[in-house]
């Protein structure tokens, strides 16, 4: 199935019409024509069976045959995860993520980060590529990137975990994960997090955590937990 994306239909929606770029895709990329089916997702869970009433490379427009509606995971999975160094390799956790069956993903800054600026525009359209292409239903939530200091203050998920590299004493990941549960799991930049903020994280009640036994990578680690997460709450 090849999906499609359009963020403003709903129950309610009868036809519409794509955006130009989607538009030109569709008709003159994919070659389709009036009374072809697509399939089209608002990010929200929804999959609507559409046909195509006018095929126009400007506004393809379709009606809507029918929908279906897939529940919400019963566990939520959140990654707050510091910028790495080389912007690829963050954006290839993104996809990955994605691909994999993530929720929400914020950007932290941290006291060690070399890279404090990013491209929320460009992220977001790597999560709509990879949604697409992995035929998932739900977008996950990209937050706006936000300090460390921040963000620990002011997280109230059920179960918080930090996952770092100094020798303390640490739990596994795999020894705290249950299903169901709705996770934040911190992930700190190359230089992994200062004493401070480790610091700070267990004061919020934030259970340090293990992923392995080798030291694992930024976007290695986020994957790594993701898939963990995703794992464990399979049915």
């Amino acid at each position: 199935m090849q999906l499609f994306y359009s963020p403003t239909i709903n129950e309610t929606t009868e036809t519409f019409t794509f955006d130009k770029e989607e538009s030109k895709h569709i008709i003159k990329v994919l070659r389709k024509k009036d009374t072809d089916l697509l399939y089209v997702t608002n990010g929200l869970g929804f999959l609507f069976k559409t046909e195509i009433t006018l095929a126009s490379d400007s506004k393809c427009t379709v009606k809507i045959i029918s929908f279906e509606k897939t529940p919400p995971s019963k566990f939520r999975l959140h990654l707050a995860v510091a910028p790495t160094k080389m912007n690829d390799r963050y954006e290839w956790f993104l996809e990955k993520a994605t691909e994999i069956g993530i929720h929400e993903i914020t950007p932290i800054i941290c006291d060690h980060s070399e890279r404090k600026v990013i491209n929320n525009e460009r992220f977001d359209k790597i999560l709509l590529a990879a949604m697409k292409q992995s035929n998932e239903l739900y977008l996950p939530k990209l937050n706006p990137a936000i300090t460390f200091k921040e963000f620990v203050n002011n997280s109230n998920e059920n179960v918080k975990m930090i996952a770092h590299c100094e020798d303390a004493d640490k739990k596994t990941f795999k020894s705290v994960l249950q299903p169901n549960q709705n996770i934040t799991l911190l992930i700190g930049p190359e230089g992994d997090f200062s004493e401070k903020e480790i610091a700070l994280a267990l004061s919020n009640e934030y259970i340090p955590v293990s992923l392995g036994n080798t030291r694992l990578r930024t976007e290695t680690a986020a994957i790594v937990a993701c898939h963990s997460v995703v794992f464990v709450n399979e049915d």
